[in-house]
């Protein structure tokens, strides 16, 4: 988009800013590239790389999930309610606004508005600004994840999103996959700024020359993000040289890579459950549970794991990583085509039913042959599958839809913890509060509701364990939705790139951090 260049540095020359000569120069290709440049229309991987790379949040977790101060320089409880941040002081946004309070009060607001956050944000009450320097974050009751959630508070500049823009519209308007003032404009205090972005072609990234953390020993001054979905695409550019970095690297294309001088494969085991969502809405075969069981029976996770992700995936049975609060070791993976083909029966489906599918075919490793694979499994207990998959920029607005039987979606925790899953997949769904509000099952069961509010406000590890392990039983037996795989994460990457360092299980590289050596 020649407008997002030609008016951000113009803006940027107002604010007495100029690009300078590059210390580094690099080009990473991913699998697809955000859908907006608004950070609360949509919660999503993408998004959240756009985030870290052209905001801060408050505070962030390094490599080993503890927490690192960020925007808040240091935080403390003043009683059970109530965490207070104080701000770094001097932070300047791109457009050249100073950092305050109000500017943390006034993005609160908006993520409490927004129909893919406000789930996070629940349990707060409000954000209090004490002083230009001092928030207070008020919980409704006692809270144990307060710090977590403070990491998807990403600071807006409160000042360049207010006012009408030229249309006549709130410049801090949220449209969900529309076109608005905040979807093609941006101004954080990260340590990029956006000089352009063609979607689906590229975002050209410089790097902000009055970025507040003088610590980092970051050198890319300018950074292109390209999209390319084709995974054996993605591969050959980066051995070609055409790019530096490329992340997903698929399992496929491993060996390729390792076996390239001059490449590195960088691998983290990863938390993101993917899974099949089943449309009770759409389908009334779906509400009968044995039905749903039989789904589950039918498709072979483990031998998806094993034979499309090659061995860099882990089967799962149920929504939590081990090292979550809620994992249980003793729910399973539970493939059994003869007890799918009984429950069928059993059903009253003997001989079978029709379901529509979608899935995207570059957001997730392997999605679309996933899907494909799925598919010709429930063939074989008689369901036939009018399979669709699309690039994710067209998945997501189908997705928010729920316009299939059967879709695909994966999650990584925002919170790394087991409710943050149940809360947004499979708690009964809530346009209020932003409950259940990537349910496209539209699964809802009132004692898993209950145990869910129940251990967002347990501060007793162990108690709370039990009720988020009660959750994952109960999801279990339901057959609430299909549980595939853990996806692991690979970036590639030159050699002289140091992406080790800088990446992370969140899947949110920390491109600010990055150093580049001369080629």
């Amino acid at each position: 988009m020649k407008t997002i260049k030609t008016k951000l540095a113009t803006a940027l020359m107002v604010a007495g800013l100029s690009f300078n000569a590059m210390a580094a120069d690099i080009t990473v290709a991913y699998d697809a590239d955000p859908v907006s440049m608004d950070p609360h229309e949509q919660l999503s991987g993408g998004t959240l790389q756009l985030s870290h790379m052209v905001f801060d949040p408050l505070v962030r977790y390094n490599q080993k999930f503890e927490f690192e101060a960020r925007l808040a320089e240091k935080w403390e409880r003043i009683d059970e309610k109530t965490m207070r941040f104080h701000l770094r002081k001097g932070v300047k946004f791109h457009s050249g606004n100073t950092l305050t309070a109000d500017d943390v009060v006034w993005t609160f607001e908006r993520l409490q508005s927004s129909a893919d956050f406000k789930g996070i944000f629940t349990p707060f009450e409000k954000a209090v600004k004490v002083d230009d320097y001092t928030v207070d974050l008020v919980t409704k009751g006692a809270f144990p994840l307060v710090l977590q959630s403070a990491t998807y508070i990403f600071p807006m500049d409160s000042k360049f999103y207010s006012g009408k823009d030229e249309s006549g519209h709130d410049k801090g308007e949220i449209v969900k996959h529309g076109n608005s003032f905040a979807s093609t404009h941006i101004s954080g205090t990260g340590p990029f700024i956006v000089t352009e972005r063609e979607q689906g072609v590229k975002v050209e990234f410089e790097r902000f020359k009055d970025y507040w953390d003088k610590s980092s020993k970051g050198n890319v001054d300018h950074l292109t993000l390209k999209p390319i979905k084709e995974n054996a695409t993605r591969v050959a550019a980066l051995l070609s040289g055409g790019v530096d970095v490329i992340a997903p690297v698929a399992p496929n294309d491993h060996k390729r890579v390792i076996d390239s001088k001059g490449i590195d494969l960088v691998t983290l085991p990863g938390t993101r459950i993917i899974t099949l969502q089943m449309n009770q809405d759409s389908n009334p075969a779906l509400k009968d549970k044995r039905v749903r069981q039989a789904i589950v029976y039918a498709i072979n996770n483990e031998g998806i794991a094993k034979r499309i992700m090659k061995g860099f995936a882990t089967a799962a049975g149920q929504q939590s990583p081990e090292g979550y609060a809620g994992y249980d070791p003793e729910l399973k993976p539970r493939y059994d085509l003869a007890k799918a083909k009984q429950l069928m029966k059993e059903a009253g489906y003997e001989k079978g039913l029709s379901l529509t599918m979608i899935a995207p075919n570059n957001r997730y490793v392997n999605d679309a042959k996933i899907a494909q694979a799925s598919a010709a499994m429930l063939s074989k207990i008689g369901i036939k599958v009018d399979l669709k998959t699309m690039p994710k920029a067209q998945y997501w607005p189908e997705f928010d839809k729920c316009s299939a039987d059967i879709l695909m979606v994966g999650w990584h925790a925002d919170t790394e913890d087991s409710a943050n899953l149940t809360e947004f997949l499979t708690m009964t769904r809530n346009e209020k509060t932003g409950k259940g509000a990537y349910n496209c099952g539209h699964y809802s069961n009132p004692e898993v509701d209950k145990l869910i509010e129940m251990s967002n406000t347990e501060t007793d590890p162990t108690k709370r364990g039990e009720e988020l392990q009660k959750v994952e039983k109960i999801l279990y037996d339901d057959a609430a939705f299909v549980p595939l795989h853990w996806q692991n994460l690979a970036w590639g990457a030159k050699s002289n790139v140091h992406m080790k360092p800088i990446v992370n299980a969140m899947e949110f590289p920390y491109f600010g951090d990055l150093v580049v050596d001369d080629k």
